[in-house]
């Protein structure tokens, strides 16, 4: 789902309304044009070696730490959902955030039900599996690699460890925050109720009842719908209203509890919507439709966490970098980054991306096509990973600053985005239109990318 953009078409979007206008002039010009362009990319590339940060060991992140103090939010990115790298990375960063500036929970960019069985583990709450790998084991929803992943196992028992020193209320959590796998929290929630609230469950049983032809089938339900059958919105509202609405029928439930009870009503809710959107509209409804999804998961938990809590985000860039500053907004598409900046303001949101020059990815040919690893060609020249590339690093990261900001030479560049589908041979147009200073607060770069390491049965 995420975005492939061809450089022919540049000139439609955003901060490069020069080459419109050279578009419109004499070949001379034209040339002269792209001579200025050359001399603003070096002149970006002198400027982004002065800055770099070389990152070789954990203290290399120092300077990023004092960045992203008294932050609310962090967002971690990545240029693609299958590179051990940005794994290792976030992770690192993650636990210093937790350790030395008290953040509270990792919000991930993957299925709510599904990945509360790793909450439960990390904060041993009752029923928790005997270790991450077991959880992580028994993910079945294609992509399972983005999180059924060695990388992710070491974070989780870190998490534990960590955790285990804690009090109940102090214990660091780890959730997704995505609107997909409904039919499993569907589920969850009639599970639930069936042993805590026979009235409740008898009422969420009878406004569910309207998804039984489609027998787990969410496209199917939303193409029923398109062609005029009985949609399930208004029964799927009635069910989150009730479980708000009646806390003190839920007495017995822990608040963790509760809020798995009620998040996995929030996940049906949404995801009818999502869908429905998808096949009944045209542009970028249904996309929102899963931003606002996910960005709204994120506030629920920082209630959830109580005031002054603070909250890190794993997603992929295009999630996490601000849509404003990249060819996104021209269609009108929305994410978690530009929405958190709008909602809790520039100086409480850090948004962090990832991206490599060249490496190895594991990602599938075709949604739902067996996983395997593939191999990541060299940046195209016209990309802020082509211009990293020339820096005498192996890897770095950037922290912009309000003069990058200010720069008056500010152009938009190509920024890789390598999706869970993935095909190397049209790699050129993997990268999207973005003012990187503007996009991200920093930027971590690698010349060269490994694999995620799956976890294997």
């Amino acid at each position: 789902m995420f975005y492939a953009i061809t450089y022919q078409f540049l000139e439609k979007y955003i901060y490069i309304d020069y080459l419109n206008i050279l578009m419109k002039q004499s070949q001379t010009k034209y040339f002269l044009g792209f001579i200025l362009l050359f001399v603003s990319m070096v002149s970006l590339a002198q400027n982004m070696k002065q800055k770099a940060i070389s990152l070789e060991e954990d203290s290399s992140l120092d300077k990023l730490m004092l960045a992203t103090a008294n932050k609310e939010l962090v967002l971690l990115g990545e240029a693609s959902h299958g590179t051990h790298e940005y794994y290792l990375w976030r992770d690192k960063i993650s636990r210093r955030l937790i350790l030395e500036q008290g953040f509270n929970f990792i919000a991930v960019e993957g299925d709510f039900a599904s990945l509360y069985h790793l909450n439960q583990y990390v904060k041993n709450l009752d029923g928790a599996a005997s270790s991450a790998r077991e959880v992580l084991l028994k993910l079945d929803r294609w992509p399972t690699w983005m999180w059924a992943n060695e990388e992710v196992v070491a974070l989780a028992e870190w998490l534990r460890n960590h955790n285990d020193k804690l009090a109940q209320d102090k214990k660091i959590g780890f959730y997704g925050m995505d609107v997909y796998d409904e039919w499993n929290s569907k589920k969850v929630v009639l599970d639930l109720l069936k042993t805590t609230n026979h009235t409740a469950y008898k009422f969420v049983k009878d406004q569910y009842k309207c998804f039984n032809p489609h027998k787990g089938e969410s496209w199917n339900y939303a193409h029923a719908v398109h062609a005029g059958k009985e949609g399930c919105a208004t029964a799927t509202k009635h069910v989150v209203e009730y479980i708000k609405n009646n806390r003190a029928n839920f007495s017995k439930l822990s608040d963790d509890t509760y809020f798995y009870l009620l998040q996995n009503t929030i996940v049906v809710n949404n995801a009818e919507e999502f869908y429905r959107e998808s096949v009944a509209s045209k542009g970028p409804v249904s996309w929102n439709s899963r931003v606002h999804h996910m960005h709204g998961t994120v506030n629920d938990l920082l209630n959830l966490y109580g005031e002054n809590s603070k909250g890190i985000v794993w997603a992929h860039n295009t999630h996490i970098g601000d849509a404003a500053y990249s060819s996104m907004r021209n269609t009108g598409e929305k994410n978690i980054g530009q929405l958190s900046r709008k909602e809790l303001g520039k100086d409480h949101v850090f948004l962090i991306g990832f991206t490599t020059y060249e490496g190895k990815v594991m990602a599938g040919s075709n949604w739902g096509s067996q996983m395997k690893e593939m191999t990541i060609p060299p940046a195209v020249p016209n990309s802020i990973e082509f211009q990293l590339n020339q820096i005498d690093m192996e890897s770095l990261y950037l922290i912009f600053d309000k003069e990058d900001r200010l720069d008056k030479n500010l152009k938009a560049i190509g920024n890789r985005a390598v999706g869970v589908v993935y095909n190397p041979r049209g790699d050129s147009r993997q990268f999207v239109p973005t003012i990187v200073p503007l996009r991200y607060d920093a930027l971590f770069f690698f010349k060269k990318t490994t694999a995620l390491h799956v976890l294997k049965h």
